[in-house]
């Protein structure tokens, strides 16, 4: 196995596939890249079992194919150390020793057969297909991927619910004290959904940025596999049944209040330097034409108010929230203005963005209020 590349262009690829490598592995050989050349065509595996990464580069002056496991960290400490320029790969296929050259220099790190490496988990013949746009998968997986649990008893609820419906797509998550739910037009005559856990949704993420176009995903039962341009995403779902979360979503909400988002997010975390650091309770008064942001903790004397304007409709309510939470579904909505409907202080609270003009996709968040004592 022989080749010439770019050193940017491996790294690039080394960086991106090798992010799903997890710190602790159980299998030894989960802490190699696979590294296998076709024609002019270098595949960089990276896998955690769970989820699986691979990424391909076109090579310059492939002289031999062959497959290899080259150890990850010295990969990439090596290769974050080169400004641009070409390096010349080779492996001792007897050694399996990794020879790299450049203009300047050499050296050599310690590779391992590929044979033992874990092989990517293939779907059923009746999967489903979903074909969707870059953006609006990458602002699906944004806007919900805060509100996902860390909760070892309802695993379905330590992940992204994608639910995919004819001419529309569904994305929710939820914690039990804070949900989302995104909805975007899509091109589909299928009704079917699954539940995509948090670490490879992040990592999906993170390489639809640098994407345009439209992404395949294709799922069964178990697995789901992401097309993305040169890279391809293999994950394990997350089985059983998602909560209904429709359910918990207040249908009549009385009062309705519109504010400038940004104003309201920057009041209250000037407020919440004063909260008691073990609720982070903030108290919303909101009247004709204004929200009073309140905190305190008693234990140290602290407390602080402010006043933000906005157009109420409604009668008084006083209700009490995480500042936490709060601040987080504030700065998951990207519109200048927010509606808050409300019920009473003891419902959830729904917050929606304000658009000037009928949105391309619908955007609900649901907060939890804390009691107020």
């Amino acid at each position: 196995m022989k080749f010439t590349v770019s050193s940017s262009a491996l790294l690039s690829l080394l960086s991106t596939t090798g992010k799903i490598i997890s710190s602790k592995n159980t299998l030894p050989i989960l802490d190699y890249f696979l590294l296998e050349l076709r024609g002019d065509t270098l595949r960089a595996t990276a896998s955690d079992l769970e989820t699986t990464f691979v990424g391909s580069i076109k090579v310059d002056g492939a002289e031999s194919e062959g497959i290899i496991a080259a150890p990850a960290k010295l990969m990439l400490d090596s290769l974050k150390e080169f400004s641009e320029q070409p390096l010349t790969i080779e492996v001792n296929p007897s050694t399996w020793e990794i020879r790299t050259t450049w203009k300047t220099g050499q050296a050599t790190l310690p590779g391992t057969s590929g044979q033992s490496y874990p092989a990517v988990q293939a779907l059923d013949d009746d999967k489903n297909t979903l074909t969707i746009d870059a953006d609006t998968l990458e602002a699906g997986i944004s806007k919900t991927l805060f509100a996902t649990a860390d909760d070892e008893l309802r695993p379905v609820m330590n992940g992204i619910f994608i639910n995919i419906e004819p001419e529309k797509v569904t994305f929710v998550a939820t914690d039990a004290h804070k949900l989302v739910r995104y909805t975007a037009d899509v091109t589909s005559d299928q009704a079917a959904s699954f539940i995509l856990p948090k670490k490879p949704a992040n990592l999906l993420k993170t390489t639809l940025m640098k994407e345009s176009g439209d992404i395949t995903a294709e799922f069964d039962a178990k697995n789901v596999v992401f097309n993305i341009g040169t890279y391809t995403m293999v994950c394990r779902l997350i089985e059983g049944n998602y909560p209904n979360y429709n359910a918990v979503i207040p249908a009549a909400n009385p009062n309705r209040v519109i504010v400038d988002r940004v104003e309201l997010l920057n009041g209250i975390k000037r407020v919440a330097v004063c909260s008691n650091q073990a609720t982070n309770l903030i108290k919303l008064e909101i009247k004709a034409n204004h929200i009073d942001l309140l905190a305190q903790d008693l234990d140290f004397s602290v407390s602080a108010r402010e006043s933000v304007a906005a157009v109420y409709e409604g009668g008084d309510i006083t209700i009490g929230f995480k500042s936490t939470f709060l601040v987080e579904i504030l700065s998951g909505i990207e519109t200048p203005s927010v509606v808050m409907e409300l019920a009473d202080s003891t419902r959830a609270g729904v917050f929606r963005p304000v658009h000037d003009d009928k949105p391309a996709a619908d955007t609900l968040m649901l907060l939890m209020p804390m009691m107020i004592s």
